[in-house]
């Protein structure tokens, strides 16, 4: 626990200003009243208190040095009253406005932070740390302001449940290509093209949503599936693929889920080279489980994906693809991955135009 300061009381300050009136020094007032000397110097200091001078010159002078204790005490009340900074962010203000709208667009704090200091570089009042956006909006009174904007925010995800050890009960999918035999330049993600794939799954494991995620630019695309099963998982990840230029589907890595058991044929009708992930590993597709995570704000857990269409599927993975990365330097997967299709200007005036 911190230590708590109690402040001087008038009945304190009339003592010190009594005192110096006396001729008796800061430091012996201190011992009188029983506190630190580096309180009743602050004291001084903070009103204006004159030390006398040895050999005093003309005029009369000061009593007390200057020191007032009616003044001082007033002062200490204003000051305890009133905030010493006024804060940047507050509703009402230009910055919450600009933040309220990014919140509403899907973004963290931390992406609002690195945004703004790209779109506002010679602006400052327009600038904020993610650090106090999180404190402006916990520190709103409660009410239903404050339940909405925190409905905004992206929270945490509940904890992985321990994953079973010894052997693996899923059993071997035909033909694997090991990820430890992948070229060196899928694993320094140096050009785009290469994939890392998954499924979300919804409830009971009945449906599911094929997701991949490029390695260089971050970009999610998303895949319908009737169902988790393998024949679903080749349609509905050869449909998507085949949208996407041969030169920017070049591999895919995977984990040794069953519904890849035809990734030969996915290779054959798309031309992405398949490698899979060691079991348990989910480390080794590190970049892919970040996006499901980011995903679930949009599939929850628990309820049924069947129902969503690939043009909505297409909307969310456009909102994630939209927003800045701090990995990539707070830019969009879209603007890396599409530079030619994406207008980051155009973006963000569409963004406010939609807010207003």
């Amino acid at each position: 626990m911190g230590k708590i300061y109690d402040q001087l009381s008038i009945e304190e300050r009339v003592v010190i200003q009594v005192r110096l009136e006396m001729g008796v020094k800061p430091g012996v007032i201190a011992v009188g009243l029983g506190r630190p000397a580096s309180t009743i110097w602050r004291e001084l200091r903070r009103n204006g208190w004159v030390r006398p001078k040895t050999h005093p010159g003309r005029g009369r002078p000061l009593m007390a040095g200057g020191y007032r204790a009616q003044v001082a005490h007033q002062h200490a009340y204003v000051g305890k009253t009133r905030p010493r900074v006024v804060k940047r962010l507050q509703p009402g203000n230009p910055l919450w406005d600009h933040v309220v709208q990014y919140l509403k667009g899907g973004y963290s704090p931390e992406q609002i932070a690195g945004t703004l200091a790209l779109v506002h570089p010679d602006t400052p009042s327009l600038r904020v740390s993610h650090e106090t956006i999180y404190t402006a909006i916990y520190a709103m009174p409660r009410g239903e302001l404050r339940k909405e904007v925190i409905g905004w925010l992206r929270f945490g995800h509940s904890k992985r449940r321990p994953r079973a050890r010894g052997q693996d009960r899923r059993g071997q999918i035909p033909e694997m290509v090991s990820i430890h035999d992948r070229p060196p330049e899928i694993e320094e993600r140096l050009i785009p093209g290469h994939w890392e794939g998954d499924l979300i799954k919804g409830a009971y494991n009945r449906s599911a949503v094929g997701t991949l995620v490029e390695r260089t630019t971050l970009f999610t695309v998303l895949a319908k599936m009737d169902n988790p099963g393998a024949e679903a998982a080749l349609s509905g990840f050869s449909h998507v693929l085949n949208r996407i230029e041969a030169q920017k589907r070049l591999s895919l890595t995977y984990d040794q889920g069953r519904e890849m058991a035809a990734h030969q044929r996915l290779t054959q009708t798309t031309g992405v080279k398949v490698y899979f992930a060691d079991p348990h590993s989910p480390w080794q597709r590190g970049i892919n489980e970040n996006t499901n995570g980011l995903l679930r704000q949009y599939l929850p857990k628990g309820t049924d994906l069947s129902g969503f269409t690939q043009d909505e599927l297409d909307a969310i993975a456009w909102q994630l693809n939209t927003r800045p990365r701090k990995t990539m330097g707070y830019r969009c997967p879209a603007e890396l991955f599409t530079p030619d299709a994406f207008d980051f200007k155009s973006h963000h005036a569409k963004l406010f135009a939609l807010g207003t």
